[in-house]
C-alpha cells in the first residue's frame, strides 16, 4: 500500500469507489480515473479504493495498482458488507472537502467529474443521472419504474437515484451512518440534513467485463423494505439551530 501524501499536500477532492470481485476490470478503471484526474481537475486529489471483502484477485490487483498511483489509497473490509458499508468506510477515510462516489466497473465517465465539481459550486450535492443508458431493456425498465415509485413514496423529484456518480460536500457524508441499502437514498438523506441538490446528464458506458453483483428481483426486495425506512425516517426527521441563552 503506498505512502500517504504530504499533508502540505492534502486533498482538495476525494473520489470513493467500492469495489467488490472486479478483478477483470479495476485496474484499468483506476489507471482512467487517474489520467483524467491529473488532467482535468486541476487541484489535488485522492481516490479511495474500498474493497468490500472480494473474493478474487481484487485485492491484490489494488495493492499492485497503490504502488503505481501515488493517489491512491486502499482500504479492506472484512468479510463483505456490502456497498453502503464500503460507502461509509470511505467517507470517514477521506480527507477533501468534497467527496465524489464512482463505481468500479468502468460504467461511470471519470471525464464528467469536473462539471460535477462546477456544478456543485452553486449547491451542496450533485447528482449524475444517466444519459443515454447503456445496460439492458429490462434494467432500463426496472429502473424508470422503481424511481417513479420512489420519488412518489419520497416527495422527491431525483431522476436516477442508481446513478453513482455524485458529489457531496464533505461534511454532509462525513459522519453519515450508512445502513444496509441507503447507499441508493443518498439524495433522501442529504435532504434531511437541507441540503440544496442540482442533477446534470453524464456520460453512461456498456460494461465490458465482469458481471452486475445485482439483479432486478434481488434489487426490488431490498428497496422495498428500505424504501418504508426512509419514508419512516423522512416523516420524523427535524432540523434545528441551537442558538445562545
Amino acid at each position: 500500500m503506498n505512502a500517504e501524501p504530504a499533508a502540505t499536500d492534502a486533498p482538495a477532492v476525494s473520489v470513493v469507489l467500492p469495489v467488490y470481485n472486479e478483478e477483470p476490470c479495476i485496474a484499468g478503471v483506476l489507471e482512467e480515473l487517474c489520467r483524467a484526474l491529473d488532467g482535468g481537475l486541476g487541484r489535488p486529489y485522492e481516490v479511495i479504493a474500498v474493497d468490500d471483502g472480494s473474493t478474487d484477485g481484487t485485492a491484490a490487483i489494488l495493492r499492485a495498482a497503490a504502488t503505481r498511483l501515488p493517489r491512491l489509497r486502499v482500504l479492506r473490509l472484512t468479510p463483505n458488507a456490502g456497498q453502503s458499508a464500503a460507502f461509509c468506510a470511505g467517507f470517514r477515510a477521506a480527507r477533501g472537502s468534497i467527496v465524489v462516489t464512482m463505481d468500479a466497473d468502468g460504467q461511470n465517465d471519470p471525464a464528467d467529474i469536473p462539471a460535477l465539481l462546477q456544478a456543485l459550486e452553486h449547491c451542496d450535492v450533485c447528482c449524475g443521472y444517466r444519459r443515454n443508458r447503456q445496460d439492458t431493456r429490462s434494467k432500463r425498465l426496472a429502473s424508470k419504474v422503481a424511481n417513479r415509485i420512489r420519488n412518489r413514496v419520497l416527495h422527491e423529484d431525483i431522476i436516477d437515484t442508481g446513478c453513482t456518480l455524485k458529489a457531496f460536500r464533505a461534511p454532509l457524508v462525513k459522519d453519515l451512518t450508512m445502513w444496509r441499502g441507503l447507499h441508493r437514498f443518498l439524495p433522501s438523506l442529504m435532504k434531511m440534513k437541507g441540503a440544496a441538490i442540482v442533477q446534470i446528464p453524464v456520460n453512461h458506458r456498456p460494461r465490458t467485463c465482469g458481471q452486475s453483483k445485482y439483479t432486478n428481483c434481488r434489487r426490488l426486495r431490498e428497496t422495498i423494505g428500505d424504501l418504508r425506512a426512509v419514508r419512516w425516517m423522512q416523516k420524523r426527521n427535524r432540523r434545528y439551530e441551537i442558538l445562545d441563552g
